[in-house]
């Protein structure tokens, strides 16, 4: 048999146990279990005949002409059919209520981000010519204007004089006062002032335009055994009220101008050139 002899000798021992055993089992039972099970059995029988009598007594007979129920399973060839129950229906605006009453305003939202500019629109057309306006107010012109003259000499002293004027040849609306020998400035704007006189021989000229009370341009002229004539001229923009006169140089040293009475010397000028309210 060589090596396997023991383990198929074990195989068929395990299988006559398996095969054997129900049979031994029975054939070792004693009298008194046997005697156990068949009266059990008794017993057995008695249910099963009162289950029968229970069954024939609510089953229908066969005189009665009601047809006996019978269970049916969907899969059976014979199953009757039942006719569909339809699904019933329900009117949704028979349910529907009354409008109810306006809610109140709800809260403003936050405001968006600026979205970009958009694109310029086209040109529109032309429009049609607009009808003629109210005439407007009449042009204001406005003038300022002065010439006076002097036809007596004067010589310094030991103080300022203002050269004062004995002659008038233009004065418009009076701006130039012939008493204190000064212009005051009513229209405000640009002005152009001259100023001429004539030199006395073996004395020294000197004379200053002023501006209020300050010096603004001299006219001089030295000691010559001739008198000449000299000329001094600028431009000035004033204000309301400012004053331009011309001033005579005090008496440190010999100072005059010339004039008689027939003939005149000694001129001072000036007048408007541009209005400060105008471009």
């Amino acid at each position: 048999m060589g090596s396997h002899g023991p383990g198929l000798t074990l195989a068929c021992c395990l299988l006559l146990a398996f095969t054997c055993g129900p049979v031994l089992g029975q054939a070792t039972r004693g009298p008194q279990e046997q005697e156990e099970q068949e009266g059990t059995k008794e017993p057995l029988l008695e249910h099963a005949e009162r289950v029968e009598e229970k069954h024939e007594k609510y089953s229908p007979r066969q005189g009665d002409g009601r047809p006996a129920s019978r269970c049916y399973r969907c899969c059976d060839p014979g199953a009757p059919v039942y006719p569909a129950i339809p699904v019933p229906q329900i009117n949704i605006t028979i349910l529907k209520g009354e409008k109810g009453d306006r809610g109140d305003r709800g809260l403003q939202g936050k405001y968006g981000k600026t979205g970009s500019v958009g694109a310029r629109g086209h040109v529109g057309p032309k429009g049609q010519k607009g009808s003629m306006g109210a005439p407007g107010d009449r042009c204001k012109n406005h003038y300022a204007a002065f010439s006076v003259g002097r036809k007596k000499p004067l010589h310094s002293n030991d103080y300022y004089q203002a050269v004062i004027f004995d002659t008038e040849f233009v004065n418009l609306y009076g701006h130039f006062n012939m008493f204190t020998g000064k212009f005051y400035c009513y229209v405000p704007g640009i002005y152009f002032f001259s100023l001429n006189v004539h030199t006395w021989n073996q004395k020294e000229t000197y004379l200053h335009i002023m501006k209020n009370g300050e010096e603004v341009v001299i006219l001089y002229a030295q000691v010559s055994d001739r008198s000449i004539m000299q000329t001094q001229s600028l431009m000035l923009e004033l204000r309301d009220q400012d004053e331009v006169w011309v001033r005579l140089y005090k008496g440190e040293r010999e100072n005059a101008i010339f004039s008689d009475e027939f003939d005149t010397y000694i001129t001072f000028s000036g007048y408007l050139v541009k209005h400060a309210a105008e471009p």
